[in-house]
C-alpha cells in the first residue's frame, strides 16, 4: 500500500480511498483509489502469488486530456500497466476517468522491510 500511496501523493491530486467522508469531498479535480479484487495465482491448494486489481479514479468537471496526461506519466513512470476508461456520471455532473492495473500484494510485514 505505500508505493501506491507514494504514487498518489506524486500526482499531487486530492485523493481517498475508497470515498470522501460525506461531506467533506474536494472540488473537482480529485482522485479515488481502491484495491477492487485480486487475481491470484494458486499453487499447491494455496495463494502462491497474490495480486491485486487497483483502480485510480480521475474525477474532473469538464474533459481535461493535459490532466489525464499527468497522471499517466506518473502511471508510466513507475513502469505501470494500465488500462483506461472513462464515463459521464449524469447525476455528479462528473467525468470519471478509470485507470486500472494490476500490483503485486505486498504483506504488511514485507512493506516494512
Amino acid at each position: 500500500m505505500e508505493r501506491l500511496i507514494a504514487i498518489m501523493d506524486e500526482i499531487g491530486l486530492p485523493y481517498a480511498y475508497h470515498h470522501f467522508a460525506e461531506g467533506e469531498g474536494p472540488d473537482p479535480p480529485f482522485l479515488v483509489f481502491l484495491t477492487a479484487g485480486s487475481d491470484n495465482f494458486a499453487a499447491d491448494g494455496g495463494a502462491y502469488y497474490k495480486i491485486d486489481e487497483i483502480h485510480i479514479e480521475l474525477y474532473t468537471d469538464r474533459k481535461d486530456p493535459a490532466l489525464e496526461g499527468s497522471v499517466e506519466a506518473v502511471l508510466d513512470g513507475h513502469g505501470i500497466f494500465y488500462r483506461k476508461t472513462e464515463v459521464w456520471i449524469e447525476s455528479e455532473k462528473l467525468y470519471e476517468v478509470l485507470y486500472q492495473f494490476e500490483q503485486e500484494a505486498l504483506s504488511y510485514a514485507e512493506e516494512k522491510e
